[in-house]
């Protein structure tokens, strides 16, 4: 009986380290440590939805003062696309790495709703800056919204093939969401021209700068797995390179959404209607 016990014990261990050397990934208590980072994810995106909540209690205040004003009010659906298209992705990649070590096919479509996940949340992305910064041109906002969408299926469908999934691919992966990320740089440029002159349009910019930079830095350490190719072994709980791009993933998305809310306060307060709009 002890004997049989051992048996399947060294076996679901054998199968374990399987999965993960098949993944590419590390050991479970890095997945659970990535667990409870993503729950973190949650957090703040749930803090966010609810200080819009809050601020329901002066809409009506807000509508009185636009009508008076002559001013319409300003959609907030965008913010909520992107709040839901960030913590969906947080979600599915919460459950991917707890999950993904539970037999080799498993970790094959849990990576693969990872990454779908993450193009997900992109596309999410583009929608409140380009519906903000574009609302009094329509055209544009349709053209741009439908391009990064086409751009997104595109990229998923090409993620969902099993061989996509393997680390052999890895760079292939990273560069297909950059390319998804620097695709925004012809409406950012083009928003900047068409509302020269506005602070906030600056500002928000920046912050979509550093946005990118967090997004890039934290490519950069999915792809190079530094630090622990240089020190195999010591950073398998704690420190692991894929850690680190999930802290900047966080970054990115907390500082996407201070831009985003930059444009709607903005969009409020001095261009809400498109006759005062430049």
């Amino acid at each position: 009986m002890l004997t049989s016990h051992c048996k399947i014990t060294i076996s679901h261990w054998t199968a374990y380290r399987r999965v993960n050397i098949c993944g590419g990934k590390s050991n479970q208590p890095m997945l659970l440590f990535f667990h409870e980072l993503s729950r973190k994810g949650f957090v703040v995106g749930s803090a966010n939805a609810s200080w819009q909540t809050s601020d329901l209690s002066g809409v009506a205040n807000h509508d009185a003062a636009g009508l008076l004003g002559g001013r319409r009010d300003v959609p907030r659906w965008p913010r909520m696309v992107f709040l839901v298209g960030a913590m969906s992705c947080l979600a599915i990649s919460a459950t991917a790495h707890l999950l993904a070590c539970h037999s080799r096919r498993a970790s094959v479509v849990f990576w693969q709703m990872d990454y779908a996940g993450i193009s997900a949340m992109i596309v999410a992305s583009f929608v409140p800056p380009v519906y903000y910064a574009f609302l009094c041109h329509p055209p544009a906002r349709v053209a741009y919204l439908s391009a990064i969408t086409a751009l997104g299926a595109l990229v998923v469908g090409a993620l969902l093939s099993p061989s996509c999934s393997s680390p052999r691919f890895r760079r292939f992966r990273a560069a297909l969401f950059l390319a998804m990320g620097l695709s925004g740089v012809v409406p950012a440029l083009h928003a900047l021209w068409l509302n020269w002159g506005h602070v906030a349009c600056y500002l928000a910019l920046a912050l979509e700068v550093v946005m990118g930079l967090a997004y890039a830095v934290g490519a950069w350490f999915y792809v190079s797995r530094v630090p622990e190719k240089w020190r195999p072994g010591v950073f398998d709980v704690v420190g692991h390179s894929h850690q680190i791009f999930h802290v900047f993933v966080l970054v990115g998305a907390v500082t996407h959404y201070v831009a985003v809310d930059v444009l709607l306060n903005w969009r409020e307060t001095v261009a809400a209607a498109c006759g005062t709009a430049s």
